[in-house]
């Protein structure tokens, strides 16, 4: 089961798969690359894809932003593979981002602050392991960083009467970019839904 609201958002899902050449709408770049020398990247999940890639599209130091699905076991799903909850894949966004402008640090103060990472297979409204807080690193060095934030914010939460943090911090999958509507959802339709909502808790 997904949220109603987004359930209810018509769209063509058939005409919609390929992004192969899709430009960011924000950016104008394509999503694809290339990115400048140096770009590290890390994908986030956080529930509802679309509030959560707005997020970090308005951050400084962001390359790029796209959403997709990984870490489930379909190779290329579609968006309704992914709602069946069949497929074990999350809706994450990927970043691409430039280490000299924009930090770990900084990316995970957004990552933990940005959503309720307590709530397992959902976030708020949005029911499903597709919705499953996951942080999924390309290198031991953030991994470990992940690991020990992590461990600090559980302690501030535990301190703030919320109860375990289930988030999955795994080495990163395979990412398949989401259909080409999913894209910057939310600077295509500003009124759209989001479902993004913190705990109030600083990181």
């Amino acid at each position: 089961m997904f949220s109603i609201l987004r359930a209810n958002q018509k769209v063509n899902i058939n005409s919609a798969r390929s992004v192969s050449n899709e430009k960011h709408f924000i950016f104008n770049r394509t999503l694809k690359g290339p990115y400048p020398v140096g770009t590290r990247k890390i994908m986030l999940g956080m529930g509802c894809f679309w509030g959560v890639e707005k997020l970090f599209w308005n951050m400084p130091g962001v390359e790029m932003t796209a959403v997709g699905y990984s870490g489930g076991t379909l190779v290329n799903p579609t968006y309704q593979d992914v709602c069946s909850s069949k497929t074990g894949h999350n809706e994450v966004v990927m970043l691409h981002y430039n280490p000299n402008l924009l930090s770990m640090e900084t990316i995970l103060k957004s990552f933990w602050e940005g959503h309720n990472p307590t709530q397992g297979m959902r976030q708020g409204n949005d029911i499903g392991s597709q919705y499953r807080s996951g942080l999924y690193t390309y290198d031991t060095t953030d991994y470990e960083f992940a690991v020990k934030s992590k461990k600090a914010y559980a302690r501030l939460l535990q301190d703030s009467g919320f109860g375990a943090i289930t988030t999955e911090i795994f080495q990163a999958k395979e990412f398949y970019y989401a259909e080409d509507y999913h894209q910057q959802y939310l600077a295509k339709n500003p009124n759209g839904y989001c479902g993004l909502v913190g705990t109030g808790v600083c990181s």
